[in-house]
């Protein structure tokens, strides 16, 4: 059986998962696209040799009878108008981050996944499928350090292009929100944002670096310095504190170079090249798991929870007090018998 697919937007990342799941994946097919440039769109569909139609909208992709399943990769201010039709459409969706642009929109998703009975979208929070935070997570699931008592994270990138306001916190930070509450099967109470000294190489009106304090309901406290312009290159750390040892995120394979009295490894300074391989995982199970009927990764409850800490993080960061997050119990209706978690 082949999963019928039609995508909403043909951007670059759009692009990244036409290409992947027509040439690298199994198990669907691309049949339908659009984009509010329809050029471009007509353009991906002919050089990526692609037997799909061309539509003018979002919605009449979703309406369309031979489309099964759902991409979203347009504009995020548009995430939430088409998620909600998909489900409306009764039709499985993917959504790249963010789910919404608020957590009231979230929120709605949610509501409207429940009057259906039955969860219908996944977000792109493609670090869950990452093979290293994978390897991380077993060692704290098996146990093998104890009892997690901190967890030590860094966000860096070497620029950001088009960065303003809080988007450090709203835009970036969101992926450690997600994959943390994910690694430690915990949600978080609280948050405190420190300022650091400001970079020179931040834009004009950006706050870079950022210092994020977390703590989680069973007591587990978390850092997290997200710096967007570090300059040196995209590194992305996190060590775990527990009773009786740590544990890190493994890096990225390297050459190691032995040269004019030096060792040395490259680090890398694209993003998409650091999680490339999470991105294969995470459709491929994305496309198994819909094929029956089933939600194999980040949930709409999920974008919600990301929202609701994004916003209190951007609280904290303007009060400079702890701010509390408050986060619903999670609904029974998103239970391991509707979702599948790794």
């Amino acid at each position: 059986m082949s999963l019928r697919i039609g995508v909403i937007g043909t951007g670059k990342i759009g692009q990244d998962h036409i290409r992947r799941i027509t040439y690298s994946l199994q198990g669907a097919e691309i049949v339908a696209v659009t984009d509010v440039n329809s050029e471009l769109a007509e353009r991906v569909v002919k050089e990526e040799n692609l037997n799909a139609q061309v539509y003018n909208s979002g919605h009449e992709v979703i309406k369309a009878d031979h489309v099964e399943a759902i991409i979203v990769t347009s504009w995020g201010p548009t995430h939430e108008e088409f998620v909600l039709a998909s489900i409306s459409a009764e039709k499985y969706v993917f959504c790249e981050k963010p789910l919404a642009t608020t957590a009231e929109g979230c929120k709605k998703i949610v509501e409207a996944e429940e009057e259906y009975g039955k969860p219908l979208t996944q977000v792109g929070f493609m670090r869950r499928f990452d093979r290293s935070y994978r390897q991380l997570k077993k060692v704290v699931d098996d146990g093998k350090i104890g009892e997690t008592l901190m967890v030590h994270c860094a966000h860096r990138a070497p620029e950001a292009p088009g960065f303003s306001g809080d988007m450090a916190l709203t835009d970036s930070l969101v992926h450690e929100m997600d994959v943390l509450r994910w690694l430690l099967d915990d949600d978080y109470v609280s948050a405190q944002v420190l300022l650091p000294k400001r970079t020179r190489f931040a834009a004009e009106g950006l706050q870079d670096p950022h210092v994020v304090l977390l703590e989680t309901k069973k007591g587990i406290r978390i850092s997290v310095e997200s710096f967007v312009n570090c300059q040196y290159g995209y590194d992305i750390q996190c060590q775990v504190v527990g009773e009786t040892g740590t544990a890190n995120l493994p890096e990225p394979a390297s050459v190691a170079i032995r040269s004019d009295a030096k060792l040395s490894n490259d680090i890398l300074v694209d993003w998409k090249e650091r999680f490339i391989d999470s991105y294969d995982v995470e459709l491929q199970e994305w496309i198994y798991s819909t094929i029956k009927g089933e939600v194999s990764g980040p949930t709409a409850w999920d974008g919600y929870v990301v929202a609701v800490t994004a916003d209190a993080c951007v609280e904290a960061k303007n009060s400079r007090n702890i701010e509390p997050i408050l986060i619903p119990k999670r609904p029974d209706f998103y239970s391991k018998s509707h979702v599948l978690y790794y």
